[in-house]
């Protein structure tokens, strides 16, 4: 089992930028591939961004390509996402995720083992 713990989120402008944490506890994060998805109100959770397991692969939606950058400290137990030039349709909730078992990186949610509670991120016009 393996617990995540979601951090960093908040109110930003138009153009700003956040860092989101994920901090996992239970079990070394080095056995998982993590991803980022998000989800806004009335909406389906979406893929956002996901990582291998050591870090020398990553993928991205096409909406946030450019944008946002997903990175990990397996030292740390720790997954990152940083945000650049955030637009209002990136509101949303933000959740960090855990796959153990797949050999490339999924997109679907239902590929994903374990998730953190989220993080609410609101940006502003």
């Amino acid at each position: 089992q393996v617990q995540l713990v979601e951090s960093g989120g908040g109110l930003v402008q138009a153009g700003g930028s956040l860092r989101l944490s994920c901090a996992a506890s239970g079990r070394t994060l080095s056995g998982f591939h993590m991803g980022w998805f998000r989800q806004a109100p009335g909406k389906e959770r979406e893929f956002v961004a996901a990582i291998t397991r050591t870090g020398g692969g990553t993928a991205y939606a096409d909406s946030v390509q450019g944008r946002f950058t997903i990175a990990r400290d397996n030292a740390k137990n720790t997954v990152y996402l940083q945000m650049n030039s955030l637009k209002p349709e990136d509101t949303a909730v933000y959740y960090c995720a855990a796959d153990q078992g797949s050999i490339v990186l999924k997109v679907s949610p239902s590929s994903y083992d374990y998730w953190g509670q989220g993080t609410q991120v609101t940006v502003s016009s």
